[in-house]
């Protein structure tokens, strides 16, 4: 028998048999688990069938060389390739003929006809058998996702698409499918996990390419549809909130998103289980395995814990948003000029440098009509109007005290200095984040009185009011509290008659500042002669207690309180306030509350709980498509809350001119009427803002 006429082992693979067809891709992950499906065949015309006993022959057009009928070794592939143009025992080998010496002569690359012909066999291969199983189980990032937890992932990305409170653009609906579809993942793997614990039986093969082949065949197409369906939804909620019904939305790109967001979470996780693995492995040289399990899984969490407490949240977000703030804090918006009028802080003789106001105290100020301008607008004199802003950070000379003290106390003697109690109204404003008060607020009560105002208003942080939520919340109320207990006290030093009438307002995080300085709705109708309340979020204590608190049969987007003896509620105050038509008794509290306001419905209970806003009848600007799904809701709503201001007023977030309607319910000078009312809303509302 000559050399070519060994047997080949039946347990082995035979070696190329053919030199008509490009080398195979030894890679291919989809053969990876041994079992020969998913491999493709490069040129099948030219394969030979091995048959155990018999000999292994060459394919027509090659010339017998050593490689042919030679033993393989189990799970390897062969050491030569036959490829057209060469000779056996030379170039790619290492066989006999081959010159150890000489260089390894690369074989051509496959001629172009053959690229298609490799990627539909790819193809065909992939469809035969659409996923892959790990080698072993030490494999923790380089694994095929989890059929049960895709699954799950998809259908929270479907579920993201639903529209929401307000309208948003594609980015971020690809940013809010991509961290839910996160979640359903997680959810999904510890639901497949769980199985695999509690059932020991797992499904065949046929069945998993049979359930993959579905999962590969429905979901893309649905996904597709359903992207498309979200753009039509989108739509008509921008023509329930009075916005053009042109929309830029981009499917692939959402999908992208969305997916890239995901695999960068995934991978992400699996690097973090990867890493619990192997301290766990390390331990368990040192301790029993028991142990060694329970530390690592405390070791981890901990790292995990404190780096994205300490490093990504603390040293990362807070920091950057804190440089920012600062820098803006120290600058002043383009047009705003220092005051000339002694009657507001910054100006001259103010206990307050202009330079220490910040930018939003320099804009509140900076910004405050003068009595020419109010003349002007009211047909009869008016007067200048007091405005008093104090810092985060008061005068050395008042550091002495505690720093919510030191502002009150400065604040009472700035207020003594322009004759702030000599006015009308005196109104304390509670201020957001940033230390912003309205300026549609601030201006309708001056035009309303005629300058004869007085406004304080003091600021806590610099910083944007989500991250003030999240790093010193309780700020707001205690500065505002401590305000509001120093301006009471002196008011109680005057005879009752020349007291000026007080009255509290605030908008969104300035409106739990308000609230928080009150135990309850009583107390602040006992304390004030009037609230005009704005935007105020879920969390604050008094809302929320009216929320829980209200007349049966009222919708929680729009309470009834004690059959609006005192308090109403408001999204379109020109007709809101007028309801219900019983007796309106003084003092009054008003809330302009949108109904599609994401600041307001905001809340953690969204990940698990269907909220009152939901119920039936909805909101006037809520879409009728809007649904709840656990952890979807909360993520969207969060979105909404980044875009509740690229709408228009009263929709989102925005207020606009209702702060008219709302002083002249609250408190009216004498003799203001409803054409008042109407006049200054359209100049309030048809007017840029100041600031």
């Amino acid at each position: 028998m000559t050399s070519t006429d060994r047997n080949t082992n039946p347990d082995r693979s035979a070696g190329p048999a053919s030199g008509g067809g490009p080398p195979t891709d030894d890679c291919d992950d989809s053969d990876a688990d041994g079992t020969g499906h998913g491999r493709e065949d490069p040129d099948p015309a030219s394969r030979r069938d091995t048959v155990p006993g018999r000999d292994t022959l060459p394919g027509p057009g090659t010339v017998p060389g050593p490689g042919h009928g030679r033993d393989t070794v189990p799970g390897r592939d062969t050491d030569t390739d036959t490829v057209p143009g060469t000779v056996p025992g030379r170039g790619t080998g290492t066989g006999p003929g081959t010159d150890p010496g000489r260089a390894t002569v690369p074989a051509p690359a496959p001629p172009l006809t053959a690229l298609p012909r490799r990627a539909a066999g790819r193809f065909l291969a992939f469809a035969r058998r659409p996923y892959w199983d790990r080698p072993h189980h030490s494999y923790r990032i380089r694994r095929w996702p989890d059929l049960t937890a895709l699954c799950l992932a998809t259908v929270f990305f479907w579920s993201s698409l639903t529209p929401s409170l307000v309208p948003r653009p594609w980015y971020l609906q690809g940013l809010v499918g991509g961290i839910t579809a996160a979640i359903g993942y997680a959810l999904g793997s510890t639901l497949a996990w769980l199985f695999r614990v509690l059932v020991r039986r797992r499904p065949g093969d046929r069945v998993r390419t049979r359930c993959w082949q579905a999962y590969w065949l429905l979901s893309p197409v649905l996904a597709v549809w359903l992207i498309s369906e979200s753009a039509r939804m989108q739509r008509q909620l921008r023509v329930l909130q009075d916005l053009p019904p042109a929309l830029t939305w981009h499917t692939p790109m959402i999908a992208l998103i969305a997916l890239g967001l995901l695999l960068a979470v995934l991978l992400v996780a699996r690097v973090v289980r990867l890493g619990s693995v192997t301290l766990i492995r390390l331990l368990g040289r040192l301790l029993p395995r028991p142990v060694a399990s329970a530390v690592g899984a405390v070791l981890s969490t901990l790292v995990v814990l404190v780096g994205v407490r300490d490093i990504v949240f603390d040293r990362g977000v807070v920091d950057i948003a804190d440089r920012i703030a600062e820098a803006t804090n120290g600058g002043t918006k383009d047009g705003i000029r220092r005051p000339a009028s002694r009657l507001v802080s910054g100006g001259p003789g103010s206990l307050v440098r202009w330079a220490d106001l910040g930018y939003q105290g320099r804009n509140f100020t900076g910004s405050t009509p003068t009595r020419a301008t109010l003349t002007a607008w009211r047909g009869r004199p008016a007067r200048d109007p007091v405005r008093v802003y104090i810092p985060s950070e008061p005068p050395a000379a008042f550091a002495d005290d505690s720093p919510f003290a030191a502002q009150a106390r400065l604040a009472v003697r700035e207020l003594d200095r322009t004759g702030a109690f000599d006015r009308a109204v005196l109104a304390v404003a509670g201020t957001t984040g940033t230390g912003w008060v309205d300026p549609n607020v601030a201006e309708a009560l001056e035009y309303m009185y005629g300058g004869d105002t007085a406004i304080v208003a003091v600021q806590y942080s610099y910083l944007p009011s989500w991250v003030s939520f999240l790093v010193d919340k309780e700020k707001a109320g205690r500065a505002t509290r401590a305000l509001l207990d120093a301006v009471r006290a002196r008011l109680d030093t005057l005879p009752a008659d020349r007291r000026p009438r007080l009255v509290v307002t605030g908008e969104s995080l300035g409106a739990y500042a308000v609230e928080a300085s009150f135990d309850s709705a009583d107390d602040l109708l006992a304390s004030t002669d009037g609230a005009l309340l704005m935007g105020a979020p879920n969390f604050s204590p008094i809302s929320r207690e009216i929320r829980r608190d209200r007349d049966p049969g009222s919708p929680v987007w729009r309470p009834r309180y004690r059959g609006g003896a005192h308090i109403r509620f408001a999204q379109f105050p020109e007709t809101d306030l007028a309801r219900p038509a019983a007796a309106w008794e003084h003092p009054r509290a008003v809330y302009l509350q949108n109904a599609s306001d994401p600041v307001v419905w905001w809340s953690p209970d969204l990940l698990l709980g269907r909220p009152a806003w939901l119920d039936e009848p909805l909101g006037p600007d809520i879409t009728p498509e809007i649904t709840w799904f656990p952890f979807v809701a909360f993520w969207q709503t969060s979105v909404d809350m980044a875009v509740s201001y690229e709408v228009g007023a009263p929709h989102g977030h925005r207020y606009g001119a209702g702060a008219v309607d709302g002083w002249a319910a609250v408190l009216p000078p004498p003799g203001w009427t409803a054409a008042d009312t109407t006049r200054l809303r359209a100049f309030i509302g048809h007017r840029p803002a100041a600031y």
